[in-house]
């Protein structure tokens, strides 16, 4: 979105202006029964007195005062579908792991972040307050980069597929004889924009500098790959390997700006780095668990898109939580 984030252009749709995630929204009463795992879950918001400026697979965004509003809420999306249960815990941990990477990054790129503290809100807020508390932050309104900038310092997933085909990953060529999950010689930069289908589609660094221009591509490549090095560095004496990650950008009043949501097990890949063995997949602190429980129960991955049962919930939650406590040393604020 101009004036505001590229990923809030648009509410979640697919053909016919269906709302993603409609399976949910209006229909809690045809939920599955799972008060052990639901109790602390909030799968929507509802601000009357802001605007909605739009609303993400996770976030939603509200105008205020010429800022934005972000609200992480515990949906989860697999197979561009919001399922119709949330994860306990997942908006505050992704809103707290970005906060703690803005502040561990400042030296490198100032963020979109004005403020996290609730008890500083506008007044309009005070009612949602406890709701609000660990899942949002006030950010600027910025002018985003219309590409998502993606650093690889290992092959996996869409990088390994495309490797496995031509030996190149957005037309970067690689060394022959490399197998899933390795490490790469040196991280690479491989920007993405969202398809149609709501994908992220790779582009060779070729194709963004004519989106961009060649002054902004080349900036914004070596911006991600020194932050991406600085946080792969620090989390591995953390025990966690960032295999790859994206980011956001936008264009503030002082420059650029990293945006959205940073590092978090929903915009990277986080491997436990004792359990590392290349030439397969990965043990994550991601969603691949319940991408592979909605492939053990062979969901068409079509509309309706299936709640998940309680202990699928629950494990989901507990990586997340672990994966923060790794990363940042404490406690989840709830």
């Amino acid at each position: 979105m101009r004036g505001g984030s590229e990923l809030f252009s648009a509410p979640l749709t697919k053909p016919g202006g269906r709302l993603e995630y409609a399976t949910f929204l209006g229909n809690e009463e045809k939920l599955p029964q799972m008060p052990s795992t639901l109790d602390s879950v909030l799968l929507r918001t509802d601000f009357p007195e802001l605007p909605l400026h739009a609303s993400g697979k996770v976030r939603d965004v509200y105008r205020l005062d010429g800022q934005l509003l972000f609200v992480a809420t515990d949906r989860i999306s697999a197979f561009d579908f919001v399922l119709a249960s949330g994860i306990p815990h997942k908006g505050r941990v992704l809103t707290q792991l970005s906060l703690f990477w803005f502040d561990f990054l400042k030296d490198l790129v100032p963020s979109h972040l004005i403020t996290a503290d609730v008890d500083g809100y506008p007044a309009l807020l005070r009612p949602y307050v406890e709701q609000l508390r660990g899942r949002s932050m006030m950010v600027v309104r910025a002018d985003m980069v219309p590409i998502e900038c993606v650093a690889r310092g290992y092959l996996s997933g869409s990088g390994w597929k495309e490797y496995k085909q031509s030996g190149e990953v957005c037309g970067i060529k690689l060394p022959a004889g490399l197998r899933e999950s390795d490490q790469l010689p040196e991280p690479i930069f491989t920007p993405a924009i969202k398809a149609t289908s709501g994908h992220d589609e790779n582009i060779s660094f070729e194709e963004m500098v004519k989106r961009t221009g060649p002054q902004l591509a080349e900036t914004l490549r070596d911006l991600t790959l020194r932050v991406y090095r600085k946080a792969a560095d620090y989390a591995l004496t953390k025990g966690i390997i960032i295999a790859d990650t994206k980011f956001e950008f936008g264009q503030g009043p002082a420059g650029l700006l990293l945006a959205d949501e940073v590092l978090t097990p929903d915009s990277s890949r986080f491997w436990p780095a004792d359990r590392y063995h290349p030439g397969r997949a990965q043990d994550s602190y991601d969603k691949q668990y319940v991408r592979d429980y909605l492939e053990s129960i062979r969901w068409n991955k079509q509309p309706p898109a299936p709640g998940l049962p309680p202990e699928v919930a629950a494990r989901t939650s507990e990586k997340y939580l672990e994966a923060y406590r790794r990363l940042t040393g404490r406690e989840l604020e709830t």
